[in-house]
């Protein structure tokens, strides 16, 4: 699966946002059709993300576009047009406010249809929001409904709202928490979802960070999500990605050690010895599991 690390959001009826977009280092671009749109400008805004996403050159990284939520009157159309006209560009479709498996069914099946009319060679992919309570306490079920579910996403702004808790920012999005709280305020449901994508092979991919300005905060809420276990974060702001791709980058050291485990696991196989030991610690098969995970990541970069 291709690294996930930085998920920049583009409002879709931005044109001139686009090509800069297109061009820069995030590893996903999500032309957004939701939360970044007007309400007048949704139907221009599908308009524009199928126009960009036609004439612009898209392959340089994973490519998805985040449709309107399931119980608004736009969904549809957008996951209909969008996929029919540009199945051939996206990777993924991103569903907001997932809370019930039957949102994954709905899409699923509209997919199958589409990708049959149109002939596709591969499938789009989709990635639920988990944004609310009710969406939290389905997580696993969200996860399992489709092969197509790629990555669970943390809301964290309306995940806030669901469950009444207290406003602390303007944006809501993670800057100041530590004034009102010691310690990591959302580590629960966060590791509630990320425990739920990788039970079923998807990434999680952590919420936004509101205060594009504060490049300390940005660093600190990317390095609880990674250290939780997240294999990427959202950014809404183009200065966020350079921070977010280095946080969620293995580190060089990280990488040798991670080659010392498989080679001595190797080792071990081939002599038929059970137990292994790097550098003087004894290694087990979660660890192995791990080693080989940050191996693949790093491949997947292209880190020597």
């Amino acid at each position: 699966m291709k690294p996930r690390r930085s998920n920049l959001s583009v409002p879709g009826h931005v044109q001139k946002m686009h090509p800069k977009a297109a061009a820069s280092q995030a590893d996903v671009i999500m032309l957004d059709l939701e939360d970044s749109v007007p309400v007048d400008a949704k139907e221009a805004a599908r308009a524009q993300v199928i126009q960009s996403l036609q004439e612009l050159d898209w392959d340089q990284g994973t490519v998805t576009v985040r449709i309107n939520s399931l119980d608004t009157p736009f969904a549809y159309r957008d996951l209909l047009e969008v996929a029919e006209a540009c199945g051939q560009v996206i990777d993924a479709i991103v569903i907001p406010k997932v809370n019930d498996p039957s949102d994954i069914h709905f899409a699923r099946h509209l997919l199958d249809g589409i990708e049959l009319n149109r002939g596709l060679d591969r499938p789009i992919r989709i990635e639920a929001s988990i944004e609310t309570a009710e969406g939290l306490s389905r997580a696993t079920e969200i996860a399992a409904a489709s092969d197509r579910v790629v990555s669970l996403v943390f809301g964290i702004a309306d995940y806030s709202a669901s469950v009444g808790a207290r406003l602390v920012s303007i944006s809501g999005h993670g800057e100041k928490e530590e004034d009102l709280y010691p310690g990591h305020r959302w580590h629960f449901p966060l590791s509630q979802m990320i425990m739920a994508a990788k039970a079923h092979g998807s990434l999680a991919i952590d919420a936004p960070y509101g205060n594009f300005k504060d490049q300390e905060g940005l660093r600190r809420s990317a390095v609880m999500a990674c250290a939780l276990g997240c294999d990427g974060k959202w950014a809404i702001h183009p200065g966020q990605i350079e921070t977010i791709n280095e946080v969620f980058t293995p580190a060089q050291a990280d990488i040798e050690l991670a080659r010392k485990v498989l080679a001595a696991n190797e080792e071990a196989r081939s002599s038929g010895r059970g137990a292994i030991a790097v550098e003087g610690r004894m290694v087990d098969q979660a660890t192995v599991r791990l080693a080989r995970q940050l191996c693949a990541q790093a491949e997947h970069l292209g880190l020597d």
